[in-house]
Parts: C-alpha cells; structure tokens; sequence
C-alpha cells in the first residue's frame, strides 16, 4: 500500500484580511516593530533610518519633498526631523522663501547611518531569505505600485 504525505502547510495565525488598506496596516506595523527591535540598541527608530536613508541617496531636498517621497503628512515628518535635528542627524537651511526648509544629512547622521546600515542589512537579509529573492523583489515592486497608485488616487478622490 502506498500512501501520498502531502507537505505540510504552516497555517497562520493571522486571519486574511478582505481591505488592502487593512492588510497593509498589519503588515506595515509588524515590518516596523521587526525593524525597530533591531535599531534599539542604536536608539533609532524606523521611521528616523529610512529618513537617513532617503536623505543619503537624494542629497539636499526640501521638506515638502522629502514628505511627498516618504508619502509622510506634514505634522509627522516635522516631529520627526525635530527629534533627528536635535540629536544632530540632520541639517537645514532656510529655502527660497521663508517657509521652505532644504534638508540634508549632517556628519553625525552619515555616522549613525553607517552604524545602522549592518543592522538593517541583517534584517534585509533575513526577510528576503525568508520570501525568496524573487517574491522579494516581486514584492518590493507591487509595494511600489501600490504606493503610485494610492498616492494618484488620493489627489483625485
């Protein structure tokens, strides 16, 4: 007699949620406390990394740039780069009127990226082994998709 094992599946947990928005939430939420509980010991938080990050790549921008990459509200991204401007993570200059803030990396903010960066690689790395590299770049690319349209949808609604 032969009998047929079908692999097991690994239930989760989670109930499958019918509300894109819903879904992302959860998923944003559980990335960020993955991500935070690494960055502890550095005392910066997710949020703060990928600001640092962003600021890295772009040079010198605008706040209201640095919100509309971010797809930040305004009062956040303030609070935010208050905190990072108070421990000396980033500078500003006033812009070309009196209202625009151009931001850009400070040394101490290169210096705590380049602390934070084998961390958040570590994390990298384990969630993309985790998926597999083509779901993570499958993924990474809907989330960006997602995000356009979500963003273009918003200015129209």
């Amino acid at each position: 007699m032969c009998i047929h094992l079908s692999p097991v599946v690994k239930q989760s947990p989670l109930p499958p949620l019918p509300c894109m928005c819903s879904s992302f939430r959860r998923t944003s939420r559980a990335l960020t406390q993955l991500y935070e509980e690494a960055m502890r010991p550095l005392g910066l938080r997710a949020t703060q990394f990928t600001i640092l990050l962003v600021l890295s790549r772009t040079g010198e921008v605008s706040q209201g740039q640095l919100g509309g990459m971010l797809a930040m509200d305004s009062t956040t991204l303030t609070r935010t780069l208050g905190i990072m401007s108070r421990h000396g993570w980033i500078a500003e200059r006033p812009g070309r009127d009196r209202r625009e803030r151009l931001l850009r990396l400070s040394s101490g903010g290169e210096a705590q990226l380049r602390r934070a960066l084998p961390v958040w690689e570590k994390v990298q790395s384990r969630l993309r082994n985790q998926l597999g590299e083509q779901r993570w770049k499958n993924l990474l690319q809907l989330t960006n998709q997602v995000t356009d349209i979500a963003t273009t949808l918003g200015e129209s609604v």
